[in-house]
């Protein structure tokens, strides 16, 4: 374990978001050290501008960086707005990066996501098949943009001698989400789409078959081993954060949790004539395990009545 002995000021882009609130409810509730965590929201700076983002790490001087910023949405936002998705991610991403190297920043750590993995592959996809194929058409400006994270990482390493290094969730859930009901992720999407379908008496119409496979991550679980990873993980190349292989599930069978979870009574329809997207995306989280062996995670029946239960009590507020 890295040995921390100095007072660090910790940056984290997109600390208002679903993985940054997660991180501050974390260091909140386990963080003994002198650390300084600043939690920069979207209004704080905007990050597609180099002079923005430049005064912002010159008033805050992070020594430690967590960059979660993105401009992020569902599978049919990223169909349709390719060009915005690849652009502003790219913008973002080579702002972020290029004022951390120039405040010198000790150490950073990006997040990444695995639809930025090849279309075509073998499964489960491990840490080295990101560049080995284009990946999934529905979502191609994001994931581009994504991947080009870990080029950049590598190539200040090599040119700079940079500390930049990144992380692979799978797909992540809990509170603060965005509830969008076409925006927002799956299980955000569905708690929502519940909470309607219980309020005004209908039957839950869900977009697809439901037979597509996922590994669900809750955010306070991926918040503990993001901070992990800031302390102790010494490696430039990406590290998947992941449940493991046998913990995948269906869609439909995390809407049935959902559904029980808000006892809902109504009927459950899926609608097949939308788009499925990926029928399955299974991560490898050997090397997670092999760096920390009492990997735990919470149960993922646990992690969704909790997440119900937060959209529920701060529905007024809650991003949808």
């Amino acid at each position: 374990m890295t040995e921390i002995t100095t007072k660090r000021t910790v940056l984290v882009t997109g600390g208002s978001g679903l993985v940054g609130k997660g991180i501050e409810k974390y260091v909140k509730e386990t963080d003994k050290s002198n650390d300084v965590w600043v939690f920069m929201k979207s209004s704080d700076c905007d990050l597609k501008s180099r002079e923005s983002t430049r005064s912002y790490f010159e008033k805050i001087k992070p020594t430690h960086v967590i960059h979660l910023a993105a401009r992020v949405g569902g599978l049919f936002s990223n169909m349709k707005y390719k060009v915005e998705f690849f652009r502003e991610n790219i913008d973002i991403n080579d702002n972020v990066l290029a004022c951390c190297k120039e405040f010198n920043v000790i150490k950073c750590v990006s997040c990444l996501s695995t639809c930025i993995f090849p279309d075509k592959t073998t499964y489960p996809i491990d840490e080295t098949m990101i560049h080995n194929g284009p990946p999934h058409p529905s979502n191609e400006g994001y994931a581009y943009a994504k991947r080009m994270i870990d080029v950049l990482n590598r190539a200040y390493n090599e040119e700079y001698g940079c500390k930049f290094t990144s992380v692979i969730p799978t797909n992540i859930y809990g509170p603060h989400d965005n509830y969008h009901l076409t925006d927002g992720h799956v299980i955000p999407g569905l708690i929502h789409k519940t909470y309607l379908a219980m309020k005004n008496n209908e039957d839950l119409t869900i977009m697809g078959t439901g037979k597509p496979l996922r590994q669900f991550i809750y955010s306070y679980d991926l918040a503990k081993y993001f901070v992990w990873t800031l302390n102790n993980y010494e490696e430039m190349s990406p590290l998947i954060l992941s449940v493991g292989e046998e913990d995948e599930i269906s869609i439909a069978d995390v809407a049935r949790l959902i559904t029980e979870a808000m006892e809902f009574k109504g009927k459950l329809i899926f609608d097949t004539s939308k788009a499925d997207g990926q029928y399955k995306k299974t991560a490898s989280n050997l090397k997670l395990k092999s760096l920390v062996p009492d990997l735990t995670f919470t149960p993922i029946q646990q992690a969704i009545k909790e997440s119900c239960q937060w959209f529920i009590d701060n529905y007024e507020t809650a991003r949808k």
